[in-house]
């Protein structure tokens, strides 16, 4: 389905019949297709729900540009229009920055939050620098590097090709302001605010974000917990799926 914004059309995609809620977040050019690998799993017991943001994947973008106000809006906008009150909350990448800043600024429409390989700073490093003028030059090459960095492992050579097709429904325009929208965003000093359960999955061998920083974070939080996937690489949605679903369903297991 779509939900109709007036200057987007965001595809939406719903699996699974609860009780339980998942809401979840693509990162920087992945759309919400990320997620629908744990969802197989997932949505067996859950109400499993994901978009393709701004930028990304069929969903329409009318506006001169994206924001960063117009991510964490239309994330409101997609439970707004599904009827969720509350829910577990996921982001991905640079989605985890949507989602984080979505749960300071109404902490009572969420139960916990998942972050997958997160970014909670926007800040643009040498190395982003670099990615932005590949995008400026040669969006498909820069792809193409991006999804081999990102899918390091050897037995996922499928995922890799999965993965190109999907930055590829972005385009260079897109990417660019995806990730200079966020150029401001730091929410590191906020994350003790968030006083919810957090689930930090981390792949070990995630050179686009390395653990070091996931385990930084979670220091950050008042109920934070981190696991590591020893074999898994930036996207573990994509190459691990059921490791993400099994941490999720076992993170959250309702009280007995």
């Amino acid at each position: 389905m779509y939900v109709r914004r007036d200057d987007a059309d965001l595809l939406v995609t719903a699996f699974g019949p609860g009780p339980r809620t998942l809401v979840a977040h693509g990162g920087w050019v992945g759309s919400g297709e990320l997620w629908h690998p744990p969802f197989e799993y997932l949505s067996r017991t859950w109400r499993t729900v994901t978009y393709d943001h701004r930028g990304t994947g069929s969903t329409v973008t009318r506006a001169p540009e994206i924001t960063f106000e117009a991510l964490v809006d239309d994330l409101f906008a997609v439970l707004n229009a599904l009827d969720i009150e509350r829910c577990v909350l996921a982001g991905e990448s640079a989605g985890a920055a949507v989602v984080l800043e979505a749960a300071l600024r109404r902490p009572d429409r969420f139960e916990g939050l998942v972050i997958v390989a997160g970014r909670q700073n926007g800040a643009l490093s040498p190395r982003i620098e670099a990615m932005l003028e590949g995008c400026r030059m040669d969006f498909a090459a820069t792809m193409t590097a991006f999804v081999n960095a990102c899918v390091p492992e050897p037995d996922c050579a499928a995922e890799r090709l999965w993965g190109q097709r999907i930055v590829m429904r972005s385009n260079a325009k897109a990417a660019i302001e995806l990730m200079t929208c966020m150029t401001d965003v730091n929410l590191t000093p906020r994350l003790g605010e968030i006083s919810m359960p957090v689930l930090i999955l981390h792949g070990a061998r995630d050179v686009i974000r390395p653990v070091a920083e996931a385990r930084e974070m979670a220091a950050r939080f008042a109920r934070a917990h981190i696991v590591v996937a020893d074999d898994a690489g930036h996207v573990p949605t994509i190459t691990r799926p059921r490791w993400v679903a099994s941490e999720i369903d076992a993170f959250f297991a309702p009280a007995v």
